[in-house]
């Protein structure tokens, strides 16, 4: 993560473009807030290569599609290449390479974006990761099967040969087979291998314990929901709907009570920890990227820093693409000191390398994304020391969480 995979596989396609007679377009397939991203590093570093990003309506979509030989490079989202599936199949047209960026987004097989990308026509196939395997090994294999489709058999057969038997009993020299059978298909670059020059990362899990208030309302919380739980289980009908819907109640009330409780007026614990870290930051001249899964989150913090006259950002899912790029630039060359930044939209594609502080508000149940998203900042360019604080409230479901990831990790 923030290895420079782009430039590497810009690299590749410059060197066929200038090598070839008549070249074929290559296409990228990326999440749709990294197209222009995408667009902006062709300009920087492949300045001779012309490039179109699929845009706009579907009539207009279908005339930039048909335009795409003029160009050597496509760039379309995951989202708007299913919408548009059908219409790249009449053309029928055959790439050179088609690229999938951020390629965690095919790990289902079974989804629309995953199904639509294999359809492309084109002679060799890329996937571009920093998170190849974020839950399950069905992931590793749903990314193989798009870029060479059956070399890891079937899923069902995949599923019986290998991941029940690494997965389940931890079987090493299935696992060493697997490796074996992947690792030459894998250019791995590791930081410390890669990056001698970049600075260290260090990590903190910031514990922070209740007010007598808060634990009151959080056990209360939390003594109902498992009395549902205990009902439900009772009449034989769990909803995972239901109890996702419980824990994520549970987390709200970790990260501030006025998320559920209008009557509540004084900051959470957590919110008064984290003010305390930006304040240092910034007394120090350092920028922040503070990342929360809950968008109710930063609009709290957000009025806490303009109570306290601190300047900042705010990148959520709803943020346009052409505001975004705006935003990133604005925050990479100012003097703006926070940026917060929901971790869905924000945690990929994002180079934020002039802070040199990240906060996680909130652990995510998934530690690859969390790594993500700090990697915005621990990432070439970096020239300081990044600081990573993890805000956990003491005794809740946060701590099972941070348990949670430490098994994912392993």
């Amino acid at each position: 993560m923030g290895l420079g995979k782009t430039v590497q596989l810009l690299s590749v396609v410059l060197d066929y473009i200038q090598n070839e007679k008549n070249p074929k377009p290559i296409m990228v397939v990326c999440p749709s807030s990294l197209t222009l991203n995408w667009q902006n590093e062709i300009e920087k570093f492949t300045p001779d290569l012309t490039s179109i990003v699929i845009h706009g309506g579907a009539e207009e979509r279908k005339n930039q599609i048909k335009s795409i030989p003029n160009n050597n490079i496509v760039i379309t989202s995951y989202d708007l290449l299913k919408r548009d599936i059908e219409t790249y199949k009449e053309i029928n047209y055959e790439f050179k390479f088609i690229i999938a960026d951020e390629a965690q987004y095919i790990k289902n097989s079974n989804t629309q974006n995953a199904k639509a990308i294999k359809e492309i026509n084109a002679q060799t196939r890329y996937a571009l990761t920093g998170t190849p395997i974020e839950n399950s090994l069905s992931e590793l294999w749903s990314i193989f099967d798009f870029i060479m489709p059956g070399y890891l058999f079937g899923y069902r057969k995949f599923k019986e040969l290998y991941e029940m038997p690494i997965v389940k009993d931890e079987d090493k020299m299935t696992m060493k087979k697997l490796k074996m059978l992947i690792e030459p298909f894998i250019l791995r670059r590791i930081k410390t291998e890669v990056l001698t020059e970049l600075p260290d990362k260090i990590e903190n899990n910031v514990i922070i314990p209740f007010t007598p208030e808060e634990e009151k309302v959080y056990l209360a919380n939390l003594s109902t929901i498992n009395s549902e739980l205990q009902s439900a289980i009772q009449v034989n009908h769990i909803d995972k709907i239901q109890i996702l819907a419980m824990m994520t109640r549970l987390r709200q009330l970790c990260c501030d009570q006025r998320i559920l409780y209008k009557d509540i007026i004084e900051p959470s614990s957590k919110l008064k920890a984290c003010m305390d870290i930006i304040e240092t930051a910034k007394e120090n001249n350092q920028k922040v990227l503070l990342f929360s899964s809950f968008t109710k989150s930063l609009d709290l913090i957000e009025a806490e820093l303009r109570k306290k006259d601190i300047s900042y950002y705010v990148l959520t899912g709803s943020t346009t693409k052409i505001k975004r790029h705006q935003l990133v630039n604005a925050f990479q060359n100012d003097q703006t000191t926070v940026f917060l930044i929901s971790l869905k939209a924000g945690g990929t594609g994002l180079n934020l390398t002039s802070a040199s502080t990240v906060i996680h508000y909130d652990p995510w149940w998934n530690v690859a994304a969390q790594n993500q998203a700090t990697d915005r900042a621990h990432r070439i360019g970096q020239k300081h020391v990044v600081t990573v604080y993890k805000l956990v409230a003491e005794g809740t479901i946060e701590e099972k969480i941070i348990d949670i990831q430490e098994r994912k990790k392993k």
